[in-house]
């Protein structure tokens, strides 16, 4: 009876629990699939190979929990070290920036970034969603 009056309590608020939240590799995940949406027009444009990036020391500072489209999003906000591997040099930055929107799927197996849709002239928030494949 307890675990039903928490589900439902949790049904009709407007955030996800903070304990279903991402692990530290999905997070890793979102910010190197954020990075190469980035840089892949850079590397296209001055026509060179996507640098390899290495991401450590990922520090969550603040999450939020929300939902969007009815399923559980996490805010996540914080810095993380990158190295870059390019050719000739490696490229070693260190307390960089992230704030990501990682969504859980309804199967709860896989995880989505969230990004907002600043393209949409209405005045209601649109997001694109990307999936977050396993690390090869």
């Amino acid at each position: 009876m307890t675990v039903l009056l928490i589900f439902l309590t949790a049904c009709g608020t407007a955030t996800a629990p903070i304990e279903f939240a991402p692990d530290g590799d999905i997070i890793q995940q979102a910010i190197r699939l954020q990075l190469s949406q980035r840089l892949n027009p850079l590397s296209q444009q001055l026509n060179t190979k996507h640098p390899q990036l290495e991401i450590g020391q990922i520090n969550v500072k603040n999450i939020d929990s929300i939902v969007v489209s009815e399923l559980p999003t996490y805010h996540l906000q914080g810095t993380y070290n990158l190295k870059l591997i390019l050719p000739r040099q490696q490229v070693n930055q260190k307390n960089n920036q992230f704030e990501i929107y990682l969504q859980r799927q309804a199967e709860g197996k896989t995880w989505r970034l969230l990004s907002k849709d600043n393209k949409k002239a209405s005045e209601e928030l649109s997001w694109k969603s990307y999936l977050i494949t396993a690390q090869e």
